[in-house]
């Protein structure tokens, strides 16, 4: 019988300025510190508990023990995730709508996104080459703005795309922060969800008609377990949920442009190689840097691991960044080497930076297979079809911004297409 062990504990309604203070090191710092993958904290004004690392994220992503019901809080509920979404759904209904996010992502599918994306790059590296200097962070966004409403089907102007890609944006730039920030945050999620929901209505109506094989279509039709309808609240929520992630990934490919500068000698791997090349490249820029700092979920029934209690409703966080820097599972993880993937087991539980477990039946990102071929794409370009010059300029990144990007936001310069 295991023996109970008292879980160690970080008290005070100063741990929530800590983890904003500290990041994505947050979790690292404690568990180094009491030399244990799990403790508990002060979280948004609840006692929580914290997990790190390959054993821990296979008890988080167990369906049996936790749930995400209520699991976000508020504030990213409302920036972030939006209110019924897939994100906070368990069990049937959790399952019912996931497959309605999985459809999508067939092969034909996702060969079309990175085509798409391939396009733009062709399109916008064209006026690059008459301009001095570029912000790559900024025409990324841009970018994937316009990839993503194609994609997906929902149409937009050439005169909102700015607006659209600022709304966007604002909704996970803003996610994690207090004050003015996570106010905008907020305005552009309502705004882009009132938008979405009278688009919805207008599909339903049959005053507009999209390709029935697009998200825009398929969403509006989508029926629940009671063979009704999604709200038009609901479908709006999801098709951000589509949206917004896309955008994102404007995150990782400043990530792979810092990458390619900061280490040139990998970077020649990728240009003499192929797609194996390629994607050991992408998947260390995912496990590297950081993005998605923590998922949540809360405790669905009282149990015990390694000796520690976990009551039912408890906020719990798994450290997603910090997981992914386990010593224990990855060999010098504060190295960038793409090379550790030729062995790696592929385990859905040690390499989780959009969270982990299986796809069809649990919270894994749906979109991670899109992210792996749109930056197949973006490493592609950067590596292969454009030249340039990175000029001076300051490359840090900080660990306490959530999410973190080079404070330059990579600037090019001298931009021309080989």
């Amino acid at each position: 019988m295991t023996e109970h062990k008292e879980m160690p504990k970080e008290t005070g309604l100063i741990e929530n300025f800590r983890l904003l203070r500290e990041g994505y090191h947050y979790i690292m710092n404690r568990s180094d510190k009491y030399d244990t993958p799990v403790f508990q904290t002060n979280l948004l004004g609840e006692t929580g508990i914290c997990l790190i690392g390959k054993e821990a994220a296979e008890i988080f992503y167990d369906n049996d023990r936790f749930k995400r019901e209520n699991a976000a809080p508020k504030l990213v509920q409302k920036t972030l995730f939006g209110e019924g979404g897939v994100q906070g759904l368990d069990g049937e209904r959790h399952l019912n709508r996931k497959a309605m996010f999985m459809s999508l992502m067939s092969k034909e599918s996702l060969n079309e996104v990175q085509a798409i994306f391939a396009e733009k790059w062709e399109r916008y590296s064209k006026r690059w080459e008459s301009e001095e200097e570029i912000i790559l962070y900024n025409e990324a966004k841009k970018m994937l703005t316009e990839t993503a409403f194609e994609w997906t089907g929902v149409p937009i102007q050439n005169d909102e795309l700015e607006e659209w890609t600022d709304e966007l944006s604002d909704m996970f730039e803003g996610a994690a922060n207090i004050g003015w920030k996570h106010w905008q945050a907020r305005r552009s999620r309502s705004k882009a969800e009132d938008r979405l929901e009278a688009l919805v209505e207008k599909v339903r109506a049959k005053e507009i008609h999209p390709n029935e094989q697009r998200a825009l279509y398929q969403f509006s039709f989508h029926k629940d377990l009671n063979g009704e309808l999604l709200d038009p609240s609901v479908v709006a929520v999801e098709l951000l949920n589509l949206l917004r992630p896309i955008v994102a990934i404007s995150v990782y490919v400043d990530f792979t442009a810092l990458a390619v500068y900061e280490h040139p000698e990998e970077a020649v791997k990728v240009k003499n190689g192929g797609n194996e090349e390629q994607q050991r490249f992408i998947q260390e820029v995912r496990r590297f840097y950081p993005f998605f700092p923590f998922a949540g979920a809360r405790v669905k029934k009282d149990f015990e691991w390694k000796g520690y209690t976990f009551k039912k409703d408890t906020l719990t966080l798994l450290d997603l960044y910090g997981t992914n820097h386990h010593p224990e599972e990855w060999e010098q993880p504060e190295v960038f080497t793409p090379d550790r993937f030729l062995s790696w087991s592929g385990s859905p539980f040690d390499f989780i930076p959009q969270g982990g477990g299986e796809y069809e039946i649990g919270h894994r990102c749906a979109g991670e297979w899109m992210t792996l071929d749109i930056l197949r794409v973006a490493v592609d370009y950067l590596v292969n079809h454009l030249r340039y010059t990175v000029p001076k300029q300051d490359l840090s990144y900080s660990m306490n911004d959530i999410p973190s990007l080079p404070e330059s936001k990579i600037k090019l310069a001298d931009v021309k297409r080989i």
